[in-house]
């Protein structure tokens, strides 16, 4: 197989734009708003380019204390970006959001990198960021669905425990859902990117099977560690 991936030209990967602008030109023919479309779409590729310049940065550097950095700035807007669902309450819920995705994030993502992938040094951004965005991110929406499920129960006059059974069923939903479709309906992108990098399927599956762990794990103690907290928050 070859190790390497073709690099894709400028003009090329503007071909992929065409589906979205063809789902733009439906929504406007349906008088539907647009704006947030576009928005989004442009936030997307000047996020993108940009990571771009800082990743390669930041795979370059021997510092413990910026990768230590960056990963405290990923949980904080982390927490900050799954309480958005709450309005005005989100201030008042952030340090439980918090905690959460440091509690079910944090030692998840060591077991991962210090025992199950034995990276060396501890902090390698090579291996560390990336997969500190993965169990973040996956920690950040499990947080999100689980507090507005619970706000919502809660409103209409559930009782506390019940509320709690309900959000946190709500917030396994996606999870165990990803967990049945892998493989059968979907090839998640850390085993793809493998395969187009010329990975054996059978090593890119290994890799993939501790992804699927990791994120279920984290998402799933993080939302745990919210309803807990959120609770006497309330």
């Amino acid at each position: 197989m070859n190790a390497s991936v073709d690099i894709i030209p400028l003009n090329r990967l503007a071909l992929a734009l065409i589906p979205v602008l063809v789902v733009i030109l439906v929504q406007q023919r349906w008088k539907l708003p647009v704006r947030p479309t576009i928005y989004g779409a442009a936030r997307m590729l000047a996020q993108l380019l940009l990571v771009g310049y800082v990743l390669v940065f930041l795979f370059d550097t021997d510092s413990s204390l910026i990768v230590f950095g960056v990963l405290a700035m990923m949980i904080m807007v982390a927490s900050w970006i799954a309480l958005r669902p709450m309005g005005h309450d989100r201030p008042r819920l952030y340090w439980a959001a918090l905690g959460a995705i440091m509690v079910g994030g944090v030692p998840t993502l060591f077991l991962t990198t210090q025992w199950v992938i034995d990276i060396t040094p501890w902090y390698e951004p090579r291996y560390l960021i990336p997969l500190a965005g993965m169990v973040f991110s996956n920690s950040m929406n499990s947080v999100s669905i689980a507090a507005e499920r619970y706000a919502a129960e809660m409103n209409n006059g559930q009782k506390e425990e019940s509320a709690r059974r309900t959000a946190f069923q709500a917030a396994l939903i996606p999870l165990v859902n990803s967990l049945m479709a892998v493989g059968l309906v979907s090839l998640p992108g850390m085993m793809t990117g493998q395969v187009l990098a010329g990975v054996s399927p059978l090593i890119a599956a290994r890799y993939q099977i501790m992804i699927m762990c990791v994120l279920f794990g984290a998402a799933g103690l993080s939302a745990v560690c919210y309803l807990y907290w959120a609770r006497k928050v309330r």
